[in-house]
């Protein structure tokens, strides 16, 4: 190194790089784990793994680890996932028949614009 404060600097990048690898993996063990527990289909499995995630992920972008634009994208992610399985067994599970619509009325007709506008001048008097 050609300093001392250059020396010192990289001894700390490295500390960093092994404190800041360590919660990365955890992380990525976390979607990991919440994407499968998502897959099997167990929704209370899968909620609580989904929570973990979101906490790790969050902890992660607190610590300066990842970007926290980079770790809402991943919680949106995961979030779409399980929203979407959680609805996919709702309706495997419901089997109900499409609601018919409803019959539309037809709107009244509103007074003319200047019987309006004389009745709204009256009212400011």
């Amino acid at each position: 190194m050609a300093t001392r404060s250059a020396a010192k600097a990289h001894r700390q990048s490295i500390q960093a790089r092994l404190r800041n690898r360590v919660v990365k993996s955890a992380t990525k063990t976390a979607v990991k784990k919440a994407g499968e527990a998502i897959a099997a289909g167990d929704p209370n499995v899968a909620r609580d793994s989904v929570r973990a995630a979101i906490a790790t992920l969050d902890r992660a972008a607190a610590k300066g680890v990842i970007h926290p634009n980079n770790a809402a994208r991943r919680k949106s992610r995961l979030l779409l996932k399980f929203n979407a399985a959680v609805a996919a067994l709702q309706v495997r599970g419901d089997e109900v028949a499409p609601r018919a619509s409803k019959a539309v009325k037809p709107r009244a007709k509103k007074a003319s614009g200047r019987a309006s506008s004389a009745k709204k001048s009256k009212s400011k008097k």
